[in-house]
């Protein structure tokens, strides 16, 4: 290898080094300090890449970059926002005569709520985690119920004109019950607070999952349902194939509106039923005056509502490839 024709040409100011133990054995390493790697092959000789640690932390720089900006667009309006409301709070209620505690004041008053959400000191005496645990355990089982039964009730209004006819007058009846209103029935029907709890998440989300399926289902391409005439689908295989698929995203928009409800029916239903959950621990914590576990409870209650709502949506988004909206 000529040393002459290796100068030149953006090796200026390069530290260059041949490992000469390597040539034996057919190979060739030139590392370069400014380029951070470079490479020279002998003559039927395998090249080795040597990288140097800054160019490495560059390229890892370079990959968490979009990530970066993307994290940071996104939280920090959020948390500026927070700040502020915080701020306002903190200088509204700072006068004596202020009915709600300040940040500072809950914060000192509902300290073991915030940092530790699962502790147990007997059935009555625990943390908000667990007590959003239960709460979410009837959510899950009502709405559920709610989702199932909504998407066949949805697709038969959807399908056949009579069914329409028929049942969507009494729909848009039922579906302007406040949820409260069902539940002296249900309690009166299961005699126990659970099932009673759980049905009226049920009838509070079924409303919604019902309307939006039966939307989709009209409006699916007369093409569809000739291709399936062509295929001579029966009416299980039109249902799964056809049906589902093309009303997905209006039964996923009927979901994300169905879990928000449910939730908001859980809380209340909760503070008249009693047990553990979240809604009686608010009912409980007004009783006793306490109002910085009411406005925890609150928070706790919001940041779940807002995961549950993203939940749903990002299922709805893998099912529909993309086409669900926001």
């Amino acid at each position: 290898m000529n040393g002459g024709g290796m100068n030149g040409g953006g090796m200026t100011g390069a530290t260059e080094q041949l490992n000469q133990g390597s040539i034996g054995m057919g190979q060739a390493v030139l590392k370069s300090a400014t380029s951070g790697a470079k490479i020279v092959a002998l003559p039927g000789a395998k090249a080795e890449v040597v990288t140097l640690p800054g160019v490495a932390t560059k390229r890892l720089a370079d990959r968490l970059g979009p990530w970066l900006r993307t994290a940071l667009v996104n939280l920090v309006p959020p948390l500026i926002t927070v700040a502020l409301i915080l701020l306002v709070w903190q200088l509204a209620a700072h006068g004596p005569q202020s009915a709600l505690p300040t940040p500072t004041r809950i914060w000192a008053e509902a300290r073991d709520l915030i940092t530790e959400p699962f502790f147990w000191n007997g059935s009555q005496d625990i943390g908000l985690g667990w007590r959003i645990l239960v709460s979410l355990q009837r959510v899950a089982i009502g709405f559920s119920l709610a989702a199932v039964v909504g998407v066949l009730l949805g697709a038969l209004v959807g399908q056949s004109v009579w069914a329409m006819r028929g049942l969507d007058p009494v729909f848009q009846v039922l579906r302007t019950v406040p949820p409260l209103a069902w539940l002296p029935l249900s309690l009166a029907a299961f005699r126990d607070s659970q099932p009673s709890a759980i049905f009226v998440i049920f009838i509070t989300a079924i409303w919604p999952v019902i309307i939006n399926t039966a939307v989709g289902i009209r409006n699916i391409p007369q093409d569809y349902r000739n291709v399936a005439q062509v295929l001579r689908l029966n009416q299980i295989e039109f249902f799964f194939k056809i049906m589902v698929p093309s009303a997905a995203p209006y039964i996923f928009t009927g979901l994300r509106i169905g879990v928000g409800l449910s939730w908001l029916a859980i809380v209340a239903a909760e503070m008249l039923t009693g047990g553990v959950g979240i809604g009686f621990f608010i009912w409980d914590a007004w009783n006793s005056s306490r109002l910085s576990d009411i406005i925890v409870a609150l928070v706790y209650i919001g940041v779940v509502g807002f995961i549950l709502d993203r939940l749903v949506a990002f299922v709805g988004t893998i099912v529909t490839r993309g086409t669900l909206t926001n």
